[in-house]
C-alpha cells in the first residue's frame, strides 16, 4: 500500500479577503513531490482557504491512488484538531468542507500533525502564488504532477506568452493548462464579496470587548501575562470595572458575560455583570500571553536583561518571550479559534468578551486582517472598550476601539 504526505496551506489577505490555497502531495518513502495544487479562490476568510487546501491534497493523492493511507501536515491548529474529532465543527462555511474531506477516503486511512509555519512553507508558497495572481485580477487555478512539471520546466528557454509570465513562468503555464476546478465545492462554499448593499444576512455575532481594570502592575507598565503573578484588581480599577459596568447597563445591549480565566478579568468580569444582572462565563480561550521570564518586568527591564530575545521578539510574531513564553503567533492561533467558537455560540447575539491588551488587539487586528506588527500600533487602555461584529459570511467589522469615555466623570 502505497503512503503519501500531504501538505496544504490557505490564505486571506483581508480575513475575509482574496483568498487562496496550496497543496502538495509527497511520497512518504522517497519525499519526491508528485502533485501540486494552488487556486485562487475570491474572497474567503483564512479558515475556509485552509480547509479548500486540505481538501485538494486529498484529492490529489486520490486521484494518485485511491487505497493509499495518506498522513497529512498542516500548521492550521484549527483544521487539524477538527479533523481529528477533537474539536467540534461549528462554523457553516466549514462544515461542508470538513464533510466533503472527511468522505475522499476512509478514516482509519488519514492521520493528522500539526506542524510549525516554517516547515509548511511548500504549500504556503502555492497558496500565496495563486493569491498574487487574484490580485492580479486572475482567475488562478493550478493543478499538476511531476512529469507535467518536469514538462514545463525543459521548456522553459521558450519566450513566454503573456498569461505564462503572469501565472509564475512556463511551470505555472503548465500547472493552468491541466487545472480541473473544483465547481461543486466552490458552489456550496462561496463567499458573500463585501459591497455597499451586501445581502440580508441577519444579525451578526458581536463581541463587545472590555480590557480588565487596573491592576497594581498597570501604571508600572510592567509585563502582565498568564503565566505571572495573577495580580487582582486595585482600588482604581474596582472603580474603573464599576464606570464600566454602568455604561453597559444604560446602553443595554450586552446579552451574556465571558470572561478570560485570569483573576484581574473574572473580578472586572463580575462587578459588571452585578450591573447587568448576567452570570458570567469563563473561557481559557481568551486569556492573556505567556510573557515567561519577562513577567513583572518593564520593557526597559527586559531590554537590559534580554536584548536579542527581546529584538526577535519584536521582529518576528513567531519569536517567544525569554523563558519559553507564547509566540504572539500562537496567541492568534489560539484568539481565533476562541472566536469562531464563541462567534458560532453567540450567533445573533452582543456578548461582553472580558479580557487583555494582546488578545483585544489580535481580535480587532484579524477583523481588519492587518499584519502582526500592528499590534505595537495600538493604544488599548485598561478599562476601555472596543467592538467587533461578525456576520454569516465570514466577514468582520470593527465599530469601536479603546473607547474610555466612560471613565470620565
Amino acid at each position: 500500500m502505497r503512503e503519501f504526505i500531504v501538505e496544504a496551506d490557505g490564505g486571506s489577505r483581508g480575513n475575509p479577503g482574496p483568498a487562496g490555497y496550496g497543496a502538495v502531495v509527497l511520497d512518504a518513502v522517497t519525499g519526491e513531490t508528485l502533485v501540486e495544487a494552488a487556486e485562487y479562490i475570491g474572497v474567503a476568510t483564512n479558515n475556509v482557504a485552509e480547509y479548500r487546501g486540505l481538501l485538494a491534497g486529498l484529492r490529489a493523492a486520490h486521484r494518485l491512488d485511491p487505497a493509499a493511507t495518506v498522513h497529512v501536515r498542516m500548521d492550521s491548529k484549527l483544521v487539524v484538531e477538527q479533523m481529528s474529532g477533537r474539536w467540534k465543527i461549528k462554523h457553516p462555511d466549514m462544515k461542508p468542507l470538513a464533510m466533503e474531506a472527511a468522505r475522499v477516503f476512509p478514516a482509519d486511512r488519514v492521520t493528522y500533525e500539526w506542524i510549525p509555519r516554517e516547515r509548511n512553507k511548500h504549500a504556503d508558497r502555492l497558496a500565496n502564488e495563486a493569491m498574487d495572481a487574484g490580485g492580479r485580477g486572475e482567475q488562478w487555478s493550478a493543478s499538476a504532477s511531476t512529469a507535467e512539471l518536469n514538462t514545463a520546466g525543459s521548456a522553459a528557454s521558450a519566450p513566454a506568452s503573456a498569461a505564462s509570465a503572469g501565472q509564475g513562468g512556463a511551470a505555472g503555464a503548465a500547472r493552468v493548462a491541466v487545472a480541473k476546478a473544483d465547481a461543486d465545492v466552490r458552489a456550496a462554499t462561496a463567499i458573500a464579496s463585501p459591497g455597499w448593499a451586501p445581502a440580508d444576512m441577519g444579525a451578526p455575532a458581536t463581541f463587545v470587548l472590555l480590557r480588565h481594570g487596573e491592576t497594581p502592575l498597570t501604571p508600572q507598565k510592567r509585563f502582565s501575562g498568564s503565566g505571572g503573578t495573577n495580580p487582582s484588581l486595585s482600588d482604581v480599577g474596582r472603580d474603573q470595572a464599576e464606570r464600566a459596568g454602568a455604561a453597559l447597563a444604560r446602553r443595554g445591549t450586552i446579552e451574556a458575560i465571558v470572561a478570560s480565566p485570569l483573576a484581574r478579568t473574572r473580578e472586572t468580569a463580575g462587578i459588571v455583570a452585578r450591573h447587568l444582572g448576567l452570570e458570567v462565563s469563563v473561557d481559557d480561550g481568551i486569556r492573556e500571553t505567556d510573557f515567561g521570564a519577562w513577567e513583572g518586568l518593564t520593557f526597559g527591564e527586559v531590554r537590559e536583561r534580554y536584548p536579542d530575545d527581546m529584538n526577535a521578539w519584536l521582529a518576528d510574531p513567531e519569536a517567544r518571550p525569554s523563558g519559553g513564553g507564547e509566540s504572539f503567533a500562537a496567541t492568534a492561533t489560539r484568539i481565533a479559534a476562541a472566536r469562531d467558537k464563541l462567534v458560532a455560540a453567540y450567533a445573533g447575539r452582543t456578548v461582553l468578551l472580558v479580557s487583555h491588551v494582546t488578545p483585544i488587539k489580535t481580535f480587532v487586528r484579524l477583523a481588519l486582517g492587518a499584519p502582526p506588527e500592528s499590534l505595537f500600533r495600538m493604544e488599548l487602555s485598561a478599562a476601555s472598550l472596543s467592538a467587533v461584529a461578525y456576520y454569516a459570511d465570514g466577514n468582520a467589522s470593527v465599530r469601536l476601539f479603546n473607547d474610555t469615555s466612560h471613565l470620565r466623570p
